[in-house]
């Protein structure tokens, strides 16, 4: 039925689940039509639900997409809903026929849509009025749900946040074992869309609208908002529906794969039947003084979400085990397998700095940032083979932070080497002093330059932050991957000598002590390219492995004659 046909005061009905497979009909009035609302010709029918059952949930997270039928023809799928709190289940719903132009009107796979979820529509004063809410409320999409299995209560403490940046609700769900009747789907059956799966499982959930020859539309919403997609779709099943004053919801429990999500759009989601598309191994083994776990997930390939759902996949797996505390050191050594590319590789120790965040999550962040910087590039889009993270536990917590630093004698002649001490105050136990030889290379120049005693993280934020900012400015993923690989490890204590030298970057290499001719020529040009200065010289770099994290940095001037 098109919108031009719809008036106020119409009766209709709406199907969705409240528990089991078992589709039922809400019955709804038509209130009216909100033109415009999302959209230029993107026109939203306001309707009000009736009966016992949504007198008590309202309108409830899990219920997008549910097919509306008017005089048995199909209207659309309600997809929105007033506020909180309110004493009406009044929602919006989405015409068919822009749910429809998804498939007419989809571009090729390799265009990206920002991800965001529909705005929120004003409700106009006469309709206000007419359901009793005050000014200024709005209509939102209906919450998905996100179902989750195996992710612990801190896991979602910690990652949360981002979830609810994607306009979920995260709630504990389950599993259930495939089915031949799964891709049996009809209108107002629930379908789920796989974020990750093994030892660790999590899907948003969204009712089905309509199934036609094989394709199925869904939601009436954004998920995401991504376009173009390629993540499982499998059964999904309503274990109960818990009412709620503030927020009611589904809960979901998911079953074997039936198909393949497409299309991720403004006005809905589609779909088709089928086999799945493949999905990234991520292996995670925890080793600790008492036993080895493993655990392995299938996560999809996603430059938004995998960064993310990686992490926290990780960190479920690490702080799973009995043996594990928020205390001990970790020893990272993994890698990421790209098509066509060289490893990334992920090595690193990490132990807690503030009482509240324990190590396993900066070792997950560390992995995240990894995953983000590799997406983020814009030379092509890389093809994820594996993921293989293996993380040992060390019994203590292994970090020292540096106290001072000083040399014997301040000057020295190219060839010479000088005797660093560095003072390093472990976090439990007496000081120590480390020292470090430095020789002069015989190319530095003659002044005064300076010596900076530092962690790893100092000098990849600040002295050598080439990999941090030549993005873009080189000329391959490779080389990028090249760039992160060479960064500086946690463990380890370095010396840096610097000289007020000009440093010219081209692509991944680093050309110090560049003379004045060569800068006049790159001045002189109006597009250098991929060459860029910088207006300081790294003479020579000299680090000790400490087996331990190392934090702080001192600055020492040193005077070469």
């Amino acid at each position: 039925m098109p919108v031009s046909d719809i008036q106020p005061g119409m009766k209709g009905v709406v199907y969705t689940i409240f528990e089991g497979d078992q589709v039922e009909t809400i019955d709804l009035e038509v209130i009216g039509i909100l033109h415009n609302a999302i959209g230029p010709k993107l026109d939203v029918i306001l309707v009000r639900l009736l009966g016992n059952r949504v007198q008590q949930t309202g309108v409830v997270a899990g219920m997008s997409g549910s097919p509306v039928f008017i005089d048995g023809k199909l209207v659309g799928a309600l997809a929105l809903k007033l506020g909180s709190f309110t004493k009406e289940a009044i929602g919006g719903v989405t015409p068919i026929a822009d749910m429809l132009e998804i498939e007419q009107s989809s571009p090729p796979a390799a265009m990206k849509v920002a991800a965001n979820s529909s705005s929120q529509v004003a409700l106009p004063e006469q309709f206000a009025r007419s359901v009793a809410a005050g000014s200024g409320e709005f209509l939102v999409p209906i919450d998905t749900p996100l179902i989750t299995t195996g992710l612990y209560p801190e896991t979602l403490a910690r990652f949360g946040r981002e979830f609810s940046a994607w306009g979920m609700t995260a709630m504990a769900g389950g599993t259930t074992a495939p089915s031949p009747e799964d891709s049996n789907l009809k209108p107002g059956d629930m379908v789920g869309i796989d974020l990750v799966r093994g030892d660790l499982s999590i899907s948003s959930g969204c009712t089905v609208t309509t199934v036609v020859d094989g394709r199925i539309l869904a939601c009436g919403h954004p998920l995401f908002g991504f376009g173009s997609v390629e993540m499982p779709l499998s059964r999904a099943h309503v274990l109960m529906t818990l009412a709620s004053a503030a927020a009611s919801t589904k809960v979901i429990t998911t079953g074997g794969t039936i198909g393949t999500l497409t299309q991720d759009r403004q006005t809905a989601v589609m779909g088709k039947l089928g086999p799945g598309p493949p999905l990234i191994p991520l292996d995670v083994t925890l080793d600790t003084p008492g036993e080895q776990k493993s655990y392995h997930f299938e996560v999809i390939e996603s430059p938004q979400l995998t960064p993310t759902l990686v992490a926290a996949a990780a960190y479920n797996g690490i702080i799973g085990s009995p043996a594990y505390g928020e205390g001990p050191t970790l020893q990272m050594d993994g890698a990421i397998d790209l098509k066509g590319h060289t490893p990334v590789e992920l090595e690193d120790f990490f132990a807690p700095t503030d009482p509240a965040t324990p190590a396993a999550f900066y070792l997950a962040t560390q992995v995240q940032s990894a995953f983000s910087r590799i997406y983020s590039n814009p030379y092509e889009l890389p093809q994820i083979e594996r993921i293989n993270l293996r993380v040992k536990t060390l019994t203590e917590r292994r970090s020292a932070e540096i106290d001072g630093a000083w040399v014997e004698r301040t000057a020295a002649h190219p060839g010479e080497t000088l005797a660093v001490k560095v003072l390093l105050r472990p976090y439990r136990g007496e000081p120590f002093i480390q020292s470090i030889p430095v020789t002069i290379p015989e190319q530095t120049a003659r002044g005064t330059l300076q010596l900076v005693i530092s962690d790893a993280e100092f000098l990849n934020r600040n002295v050598q932050s080439v990999a941090a900012s030549s993005q873009g400015q080189l000329a391959s993923l490779e080389e990028l991957i090249q760039l992160l690989n060479r960064e500086h490890h946690n463990d380890r204590l370095y010396a840096t000598l610097l000289q007020p030298t000009p440093t010219v970057l081209v692509e991944d290499k680093e050309m110090p002590n560049v003379p004045a001719s060569a800068i006049s020529v790159l001045d002189q040009r109006q597009n250098p390219g991929r060459a860029r200065l910088l207006w300081e010289s790294t003479a020579g770099q000299w680090s000790v492995p400490m087996h331990q994290v190392i934090t702080g940095q001192r600055m020492l001037t040193i005077t070469v004659k």
